[in-house]
């Protein structure tokens, strides 16, 4: 994974709560996001690199508060680690070119491939198709 910038980079490239979620694996609040219940044709990309992490055909109602997809664009696009915080054991995704935090990764999926990429709105950006 390369994350080669600094925090300094990310700042001046960041609002404060864009920085917080990517950058210091910050969550906002559940329903609260821009894309929970956003269905437009199109594709998401990390909001640091532009990388295309989903692709909206993946997107599903989750009832999470998330915006929630059931694989990733392509393989290799998404990095995952193992996140214990808050005494809780779950699987952190990032973006595999920039580190972004993403959100996380379960295994409950309602789709054929059992997964739920759980992810923040403000880790991505929709780029609608034309």
């Amino acid at each position: 994974m390369a994350k080669e910038k600094d925090d300094n980079y990310w700042r001046e490239r960041l609002t404060p709560e864009e920085f917080h979620v990517c950058r210091e694996a910050g969550t906002e609040r559940p329903f609260t996001g821009e894309y929970w219940d956003a269905f437009e044709d199109g594709h998401y990309r990390c909001r640091c690199c532009g990388e295309v992490l989903f692709h909206s055909e993946s997107k599903f109602e989750s009832g999470c508060g998330w915006p929630s997809f059931d694989a990733a664009a392509a393989p290799g696009v998404i990095a995952e680690q193992f996140d214990d915080s808050f005494g809780m054991r779950r699987t952190e995704i990032l973006c595999a070119n920039c580190g972004c935090h993403l959100g996380h990764v379960f295994p409950d999926g309602p789709t054929d491939t059992g997964l739920r990429y759980c992810v923040n709105s403000l880790s991505v950006k929709l780029h609608p198709k034309e």
